[in-house]
Order: C-alpha cells, then sequence, then structure tokens
C-alpha cells in the first residue's frame, strides 16, 4: 500500500486543541475530511487542512496517486517547544504565561 506524508512543524496552536480537529478526519476519505476540516469551527482544523492539502499534493506528484482512492491513514498532532512568557500582576508579582506549539503529521494512503 502506498503512502504520502507531510510534516508542519512549530505550528502556534495547544496541541490539546489541535487533536479536537485531529479526531474529526481519522480514517475518512480526503474529500470528507477537507469537508469537515473546511465547515468546523476549530482553529486547528484550519491548519491541519493544510497539511492535508501538503499530504494530498505529495501523493499525486510523488506517487501518481488519485485524489478520490485517497484516504487519511494517520493524523498525529505532538507537542512541540514551549515558549514561556509572564505577564505582571499586583504588588510586583508575575504569572507564566506558557504559549504551546505542535507539529502535525498527516498520512494519506491509497485504499
Amino acid at each position: 500500500m502506498k503512502e504520502a506524508k507531510a510534516i508542519s512543524k512549530y505550528v502556534r496552536i495547544s496541541p490539546r486543541k489541535a487533536r479536537l480537529a485531529a479526531g474529526i478526519i481519522r480514517g475518512l476519505n480526503v474529500e470528507n475530511a477537507k469537508l469537515q476540516l473546511l465547515y468546523s469551527h476549530l482553529r486547528g482544523g484550519r491548519l491541519i487542512k493544510k497539511t492535508l492539502d501538503s499530504a494530498v499534493a505529495n501523493a499525486e506528484t510523488q506517487l501518481n496517486l488519485q485524489r478520490d482512492k485517497l484516504f487519511v491513514k494517520e493524523v498525529k498532532v505532538d507537542e512541540g517547544p514551549t515558549h514561556k512568557r509572564a505577564k505582571s500582576k499586583n504588588r510586583g508579582g508575575r504569572v507564566p504565561v506558557l504559549k504551546r506549539t505542535s507539529h502535525f503529521t498527516v498520512v494519506v494512503a491509497e485504499r
């Protein structure tokens, strides 16, 4: 079974939020997955859709696969590095602000 892969790294969204969008498309064919991501109101959906489009383009150009026969075999959202910031509070105090990043991996394969 031929499969194509695309990876997006250091995407500025929390992995927990992005995994909600990843769970929507797992196992669907490519066209249904794109529609699900397009009409879901999740910010992670837009970002994962870019990676899905890249994986489909890789499958078409490098492996000569047809778009209508592809399905989403695997979607992984891993945790990237965290940017640590601080916010000032009253009486000279500070509170940490963690700006999390994610790495997306999308694998599409032929049915």
